[in-house]
């Protein structure tokens, strides 16, 4: 069994942002899964992006506004929004409550050396972890 609390993961933050990384490559034999919880506070947002791995999001609690490609809609706990491949995609916190939702992406890739490496717009002097 794999298991690993927040507490544990490496974390990166960002402006108004902290993304905890639960499982990524390398952390189990198969590599075909990573996941992040990402919490965005009130009036801040992630950064448009995109890469290889297909992604889903799953809002745990706040208010949202996702952009997929040239879509937009708000989202709210209990949302999933699916991401596909090489999509750019953004989540803004629209809302006065922290803003929480799980990232799953297959496969798996270093999300550690993405943010390090500045692609995901990680913030160097913030790192945390392993």
């Amino acid at each position: 069994m794999k298991k690993k609390n927040l507490s544990e993961a490496p974390t990166r933050i960002r402006n108004g942002l902290v993304s905890h990384i639960l499982l990524q490559q390398g952390d189990t034999q198969s590599n075909n899964l990573a996941i992040t919880w990402v919490e965005i506070q009130s009036g801040h947002n992630q950064q448009p992006h995109s890469h290889a791995p297909e992604q889903a999001y799953v809002i745990v609690s706040g208010v949202g506004r996702m952009q997929v490609g040239d879509e937009v809609s708000d989202v709210h706990a209990g949302d999933l929004v699916f991401i596909p491949s090489n999509v750019i995609h953004s989540m803004e916190n629209i809302g006065t409550e922290k803003l929480v939702y799980i990232s799953a992406s297959v496969p798996a890739f270093d999300l550690e050396a993405l943010y390090d490496s500045g692609q995901l717009n990680a913030d160097s002097n913030a790192r945390h972890g392993k």
